[in-house]
């Protein structure tokens, strides 16, 4: 099993995409840290050295959007990846906008679980993103 030194936090309102993401990143040796909304989230991020973010966009009670703007004014050296099935209205929409709120990269659901991974790893690697606990 690999050893990673860096915590993510997944964000996601559904329970079974939350345990997916969490199984797979703890499989790769990333501490993981869980929230179901925006809102705990941000307390997360207080109480938690976290690396990396990984949120829905779409979610009651706070949702992905103004979420990835928030982290992105209070912890701009954190890399947030945006995963999204759409909404209601314009669904490609979502993953435009989590871009414009400052997410380094976005994801559609259903997306291939490696090329998540390899994005992971791509941004906890790079210069200046990573911050230390």
């Amino acid at each position: 099993m690999p050893m990673n030194s860096a915590t993510i936090l997944v964000v996601d309102d559904d329970d079974a995409m939350r345990s997916v993401l969490r199984r797979t990143l703890e499989r790769e040796g990333y501490g993981v840290v869980q929230a179901i909304n925006g809102r705990e989230a941000l307390v997360r991020m207080q109480e938690t050295g976290v690396d990396l973010v990984i949120t829905d966009v779409v979610m009651p009670d706070a949702e992905g959007l103004g979420l990835t703007f928030e982290l992105r004014r209070s912890y701009p050296r954190v890399p947030v990846v945006a995963i999204s099935g759409g909404g209601r209205w314009a669904p490609e929409l979502y993953l435009t906008m989590a871009l414009s709120a400052g997410a380094s990269q976005v994801f559609a659901k259903p997306f291939v679980m490696e090329d998540l991974l390899a994005r992971v790893r791509a941004l906890l690697e790079a210069p200046g993103l990573r911050v230390s606990a």
